[in-house]
């Protein structure tokens, strides 16, 4: 699997990024399931694994912690990220330096790590300071803890600004940033995207197959189109909702567009992420060893120039059919008070 360098850092990563959020009680609880999984992908040539302290609640980490010990550990770059509840007090989340300090302890030692690569912020928030976080997070470099720090689902606007504060008070910068992005989810094509371009920051897309809906499973007249996911989030997959209605027309379209094309709609789907320019790694997260195996290839998958046009006709450039799956809701519309 060829190497991309992430940012401007000079490491080298893999195009496929094994995500880890299905791992533990969201997921597959069994951990030696989980291990086998990330010790396959490792074989397959993947050498970048993201993780959560939030995934199942830290045991996500655990897993990943159990799968690169004994020797496994020096060949990845290992992501993990800060910010979602971490227990019941308003102070065990969030972008504080409280919580950040205390926090990375208790992500190195259930990934069982003297040292995490890449330590990401997973929401950007509007009660802390660029500042304040950046501040926190360059100690943590400094102390040899974390070698690299990054954003995740961050609005354009605060990128730049992040970027602006760590050039103007001498902080670690973000070196890349993690968004949704998916052919039903190109909103970042208008504005993260060349805004990372022309920061040189890495990008590391969350959710390339859309949820799963780019599985090939969401079909017009599929009999059974309920899961657990579904279940949890249903803003995201309740068909009454027109926005996933639209999600369905153009999954069954794109599932035909990848037949004509002779790829698989996985293939087609991870393929068009790690494409784009700005894209270093697309994060895949399977919770089986088939799910695995069926995306592994797609870094060798190449589309034309006529399959991306076709692409586009289902799905416009700089369009997200759902804007749930935007993951960030914009706080300046959330109060009536604040759009008058």
């Amino acid at each position: 699997m060829d190497l991309r360098t992430l940012g401007g850092t000079g490491v080298h990563v893999s195009p496929l990024c094994l995500g880890a959020m299905m791992f533990g009680a969201w997921g597959e609880p069994d951990h030696d399931a989980g291990v086998r999984i990330i010790h396959r992908a490792l074989d397959a040539g993947i050498n970048f694994i993201d993780t959560a302290d939030v995934y199942s609640r830290g045991e996500s980490e655990e897993i990943v912690g159990k799968a690169l010990s004994g020797g496994r550990r020096e060949n990845v770059v290992l992501a993990t990220k800060l910010h979602g509840a971490m227990g019941e007090d308003a102070n065990q989340a969030g972008n504080s330096r409280r919580w950040i300090i205390r926090e990375v302890e208790a992500s190195l030692q259930r990934l069982r790590t003297d040292w995490i690569d890449l330590y990401q912020v997973h929401r950007w928030d509007p009660w802390t300071d660029h500042e304040e976080t950046l501040g926190a997070l360059s100690d943590l470099v400094a102390q040899g803890k974390v070698r690299y720090i990054g954003s995740s689902t961050y609005p354009a606007r605060e990128i730049v600004k992040a970027q602006w504060v760590a050039s103007d008070r001498r902080l670690e910068r973000f070196v890349c940033e993690q968004p949704p992005y998916s052919i039903l989810a190109r909103g970042i094509e208008a504005d993260v995207l060349p805004a990372c371009r022309d920061l040189g920051m890495g990008v590391i897309a969350w959710s390339p197959l859309a949820g799963g809906w780019l599985s090939g499973r969401w079909r017009k007249g599929a009999e059974d189109l309920t899961s657990r996911r579904a279940a949890m989030i249903p803003q995201r997959y309740d068909l009454s909702i027109p926005a996933n209605q639209a999600k369905l027309e153009a999954a069954d379209a794109l599932a035909r567009l990848a037949e004509d094309a002779g790829v698989s709609l996985i293939h087609m789907a991870l393929a068009f992420v790690i494409r784009h320019p700005a894209v270093t790694a697309a994060i895949i997260g399977p919770r089986t060893m088939e799910q695995l195996e069926s995306q592994l290839g797609a870094a060798d998958v190449q589309l034309d120039s006529a399959l991306l046009d076709r692409i586009d006709e289902v799905v416009a450039p700089g369009t997200t059919l759902n804007p749930t799956d935007a993951g960030w809701s914009n706080p300046a519309l959330a109060a009536t008070a604040l759009r008058r």
